[in-house]
Formats: structure tokens, C-alpha cells, sequence
């Protein structure tokens, strides 16, 4: 239960990255074990989420151009699509706000679906489309547009600018293209296509993400639910005084000072957590504020 708590904790105060680990990762874990031990089933519930390369199913099913970014095709699929997710997440963030990498990150995916489904008429695409790539490459595309020369440092290759990177995996997908995965390989290209397309459309003085604002606030309000309210104890104090000593209903001290609101021991106790989280990080709670935490959050 315990692991369980702070998964509940780390989800309410990540950012829009983490929980879009969580959200990923959720559902293709579910699709996992439904292929396992239900397969006719989940089948049948990929061809509805899934992304089809026929066009009028497609259409008939449009949530699909968005629902597929959230499946994978296997574990290590999975893998290294939420490494580079988180990866690139948190450099976006060097420069741009949250509710625009949700922004890049959705419709990144809607024009890596529309790529998919208008290759199909070329290529031999495949049946159905799944995976977080084409979304994750709109956020790298658009990061290596808008800084590229931001160093960045990889494992056993040293510093690198982000335009190597976007570069690189760019001309490995037209490489692959007639290999194999060609819908795949499409769709991020069609990814990348919009992240090059919101930065150059952002440098213009438009923000491509604006016009969808209303969505982007539902889906932010959804990854980021409001905080419970607390009836919080405040004691106030006559303003009218420059000085006062506040009792305890024990008799003791709470707090001397100019007119103002004493806070009451838990309170102070929660402010102090918060401040060590800003400070530190989550994981740098004890076990006892961790369950306090989340006992309050409740």
C-alpha cells in the first residue's frame, strides 16, 4: 500500500511529462494483460482505440488519430518510447510551458495519425497504429527547432547539439521507410512535421496551441485534478493591534508577533513539507511525511 501511496502522490504533483508516463503506461499495461489471458477481446477493443490505415474506418472512428498514442505494440516498445518521453519532456520545459508540450504532444499525434492514414494510399502501411512516437517526435522536432544548439549529453556518445539528435532519427525513419514499420516510420514524420511547424508558426507571433485552449484546459484539469479542500484552522487576531500573544486552548504559547493569522501546528506542518518538495524534491520526504502528505491529500 505503501508503493501504491506514493504512486497516488507523484501522480497529483508531477507535471504534465509525468503524468503522461503514468497515463501511457496505465493503459498499455492494461492492453497487455487483456492480449494475455483475453485476446479476442482486446482484439476487438484495439480496433476501436487503435488507429486503422483504412481511411473510412478511420474516420468513422476519429478519437482514434489521438486514443493510438496511448498503445504499444510490447513491452520494449513501451520502454524506450517512455525514456525518450521523459527525455525530451523535461528539456521542452527548458523553454516552454506545460499546457504547450500537451499541446505539441496531442496534436503531434492527431498529424502522425492524418500522415498514417493519407500514406496508406502509397504504401503498404500496416493494419493498425499504435504508439507514443509520432507525439514524442513533435516534441523533439520542435525543441531542435526552436534551440538547436542546446547541448544536450548522451550515454557513451558524450555532448551532442539537439539538432544531431533530431537529425539523426529523422533520417533514420526515411531510411526505414521501404524496410519496415513503414506506417510507423510515416507517422513520425508527420509528428515532426507539426513540431517544425508550431515553433516556426510560435517565432511568427502564433500560438498554434491557443486556438485549442479549451481542450487543453480539459485534458490539464484531467491530468491535474483540484485539490481536495481542507477546513484549515485559522486564528485571527484584532488588526488593530500592533502586538498580541495567541493561546492554545492548553494554555501555552502559539505565536507572538505583529497582527497577522497564526497558523495551527498541522498547517505549519504542511508548509514545511511543501517548502522541503520545492526545495528538495518528493523523494526527499521521509516515510512519515510521505504518508502525512497523503493522508492530508485525501
Amino acid at each position: 500500500m505503501a508503493l501504491l501511496d506514493d504512486f497516488k502522490m507523484q501522480y497529483r504533483i508531477g507535471g504534465v511529462v509525468q503524468k503522461l508516463l503514468f497515463w501511457n503506461i496505465g493503459v498499455s499495461v492494461v492492453f497487455f494483460i487483456l492480449n494475455a489471458f483475453v485476446p479476442s477481446f482486446h482484439h476487438l477493443l484495439l480496433g476501436w482505440i487503435g488507429l486503422s490505415s483504412k481511411t473510412t474506418i478511420a474516420l468513422a472512428r476519429p478519437w482514434s488519430f489521438f486514443t493510438y498514442a496511448f498503445l504499444h505494440a510490447n513491452v520494449f516498445h513501451l520502454i524506450f518510447n517512455m525514456i525518450v518521453l521523459n527525455f525530451v519532456g523535461r528539456l521542452f520545459m527548458t523553454y516552454f510551458t506545460q499546457k504547450q508540450f500537451l499541446a505539441v504532444y496531442c496534436l503531434g499525434a492527431v498529424f502522425g495519425g492524418i500522415f498514417y492514414v493519407l500514406s496508406s494510399f502509397v504504401f503498404s502501411t500496416g493494419i493498425i497504429l499504435v504508439g507514443a512516437s509520432a507525439a514524442i517526435m513533435a516534441a523533439l522536432v520542435a525543441l531542435a527547432t526552436y534551440a538547436p544548439y542546446m547541448p544536450v549529453r548522451l550515454l557513451l556518445i558524450g555532448e551532442v547539439k539537439m539538432w544531431h539528435i533530431a537529425l539523426a532519427l529523422l533520417i533514420m525513419d526515411l531510411i526505414q521507410i521501404p524496410v519496415s514499420n513503414t506506417g510507423g516510420h510515416i507517422a513520425h514524420l508527420g509528428g515532426a512535421f507539426f513540431g517544425f511547424l508550431f515553433i516556426k508558426a510560435l517565432q511568427s507571433g502564433t500560438d498554434i496551441s491557443k486556438p485549442f485552449t479549451f481542450v487543453v484546459d480539459k485534458a490539464a484539469n484531467l491530468f491535474n485534478p483540484k485539490p481536495a479542500k481542507h477546513p484549515f484552522k485559522k486564528v485571527h487576531v484584532n488588526p488593530n493591534k500592533t502586538q498580541h500573544t495567541t493561546q492554545s486552548s492548553q494554555g501555552g504559547l502559539i505565536g507572538v508577533g505583529t497582527a497577522g493569522v497564526v497558523k495551527d501546528p498541522e498547517q505549519q506542518r504542511i508548509d514545511h513539507i511543501l517548502d522541503k518538495i520545492s526545495k528538495s524534491g518528493y523523494d526527499s520526504l521521509s516515510k512519515e511525511e510521505k504518508d502525512f502528505l497523503f493522508k492530508i491529500g485525501k
